[in-house]
């Protein structure tokens, strides 16, 4: 396309459609799925459009993506993964602070291929009890320490060469075991270890301190499988990135301390609605003891509300009432606001500040996040989208033949009673509950390292249909109003998605909704 045409397509274009104030000037309260993006001018490839973004004031990752700090979402596998693959977690606090605290040290002392938790057995356990943990978890190379615990002294390992051609699956494992050991010591670096894998010919190679007590293990499978992460979220010390959450309780201040003693990089603090004296409070605390670290604030969904918290010290808000899947606070409270409609108006107020919006709640798919993205949020925070992959806690069961993990909100009564209440402001020795959030079940969705690519290429092949090569780009033509949208009613939401067939196969990752536009 020529200079004059493409300037002439530009013209046009600003006449077609609606700006973004067009489109919330309405006063209608608008959902990811009341509007659609329209199309932009294609002049690269879909590889090329560059997601960076900034996470807070002053974090930038590479994949714009934040985990949920739900305890059926984020612990240190989770956030230490998301890491790797250019997002970060935000490790939940319905735990103890020593809990916590572990969690983000784990992720911090994390390196790839290093499995720092591994499933260990003792010499007492059977045959059967490692065919289970492979139906289970897909391996069978199992460390045997001397009582069956990590930390433990290592006595043996079982691979498949030593049980594949047992027939007697009730053998103890001291019978069945390989005994001559090469291991590695504790302090090893991934390089030294690998070196070690490849002369030894092994599949496995257990790390251990000088009372030979397993404190880890290498995988040549998770090597092969995980050999670059190009885009992992690392600090300038080359510890990866990890956020933690914790309350507006009083008592939250020794949490903070703890964590940031721990390193942590981002603290969020946790509340359904942010706009209080509580949160301001514990804000000023952070920023006055610990300034080094950014904080996540919220959540809110009016400019008002946006205000109260960048002035007390925001780095970045948490954006949403009552939008995610397992949250009821709109229909039990009343309170609240439709998704996109929150989005676009807080994250057009906080620019002006330098503060991010984290968009949290409502994101079903890939077209969603492209439209958070398209309405001002600097990246998107997953709760259901990602509490069905293997990384996230909790263990598969079988549902009406399908196979699935729990998901519970933190309102839900499950989650209350565990802790989650201190996010809505519940008082002590309060004996009425009143949920905000129901508990579920979601479907196996895999790893993290299959999943997340799949959902950074769809992001990326939307930005080349909107026309812009990084997130940048997009957000200036938001706000000059080149970036145009449009309203769907019901019926072009209908016909933007399957339909008429009489019988259809979904894609690889189908259950998840995709479509979005």
């Amino acid at each position: 396309m020529a200079a004059d045409d493409k300037t002439m397509g530009a013209n046009i274009a600003e006449t077609d459609g609606l700006s973004a104030d067009g489109l919330f000037g309405s006063g209608k309260g608008l959902t990811y799925d009341d509007f659609i993006v329209l199309p932009g001018y294609i002049d690269f490839q879909a590889s090329e459009a560059d997601l960076e973004t900034n996470v807070t004031r002053n974090i930038k990752i590479k994949r714009p993506i934040v985990s949920s700090p739900m305890d059926t979402v984020t612990e240190w596998k989770m956030a230490a993964y998301l890491a790797l693959l250019g997002g970060i977690g935000i490790i939940h606090y319905n735990n103890t602070i020593d809990a916590q605290v572990e969690h983000v040290r784990k992720v911090k002392r994390f390196e790839n291929g290093f499995i720092v938790d591994p499933v260990v057995l003792g010499p007492r356990n059977t045959v059967n009890d490692v065919d289970t943990i492979k139906t289970e978890h897909g391996f069978s190379g199992i460390p045997i320490t001397q009582d069956g615990t990590l930390n433990s002294k290592l006595v043996g390992i079982v691979t498949n060469r030593d049980i594949d051609f047992e027939k007697d699956r009730s053998r103890p494992l001291s019978e069945v075991m390989t005994t001559e050991l090469i291991t590695a010591k504790e302090g090893v670096t991934l390089h030294e270890a690998n070196q070690i894998l490849k002369q030894s010919k092994r599949g496995k190679l257990p790390v251990v301190d000088d009372a030979f007590r397993l404190v880890a293990l290498l995988s040549r499978t998770d090597l092969l499988k995980n050999k670059e992460f190009p885009y992992s979220s690392k600090s300038a010390g080359k510890q990866l990135l990890v956020g933690a959450a914790i309350s507006t309780r009083p008592e939250d201040r020794e949490r903070v301390e703890a964590l940031a003693e721990a390193g942590v990089d981002i603290l969020l603090i946790d509340s359904a609605q942010g706009y209080s004296v509580f949160q301001i409070e514990m804000l000023k605390f952070i920023k006055e003891h610990f300034p080094q670290i950014d904080v996540i604030a919220g959540n809110v969904v009016t400019m008002q509300q946006s205000q109260a918290l960048i002035d007390a010290g925001a780095d970045a808000l948490r954006v949403g009432m009552g939008p995610g899947s397992i949250c009821i606070t709109q229909t039990m409270m009343a309170v609240g606001r439709p998704q996109a409609s929150a989005v676009y108006h807080t994250a057009n107020y906080a620019r002006k500040y330098g503060v991010s919006i984290i968009a949290d709640g409502g994101i079903q798919g890939i077209g969603h996040m492209a439209k958070a993205l398209a309405i001002g949020a600097g990246a998107v925070m997953a709760g259901y989208l990602l509490a069905g992959t293997s990384e996230a806690p909790g263990d598969y069961f079988y549902e009406n033949g399908m196979r699935v993990k729990r998901y519970r909100g933190m309102a839900s009564v499950e989650a209350m009673g565990a802790g989650g209440g201190k996010r809505y402001l519940s008082e002590d020795g309060n004996k009425v509950v009143v949920p905000q959030g129901v508990s579920g079940t979601v479907l196996d969705r895999g790893s993290l390292v299959d999943y997340v690519p799949y959902l950074m290429k769809g992001l990326q092949q939307s930005f080349q249909d909107m026309g812009h090569r990084s997130v940048d780009s997009l957000r200036k033509d938001l706000y000059s109003g080149k970036l145009r949208f449009e309203h769907r009613t019901a019926a072009a939401q209908a016909e933007g998605t399957v339909h008429s067939l009489h019988s259809y196969s979904p894609p690889k990752f189908g259950h998840i909704r995709v479509d979005g536009f």
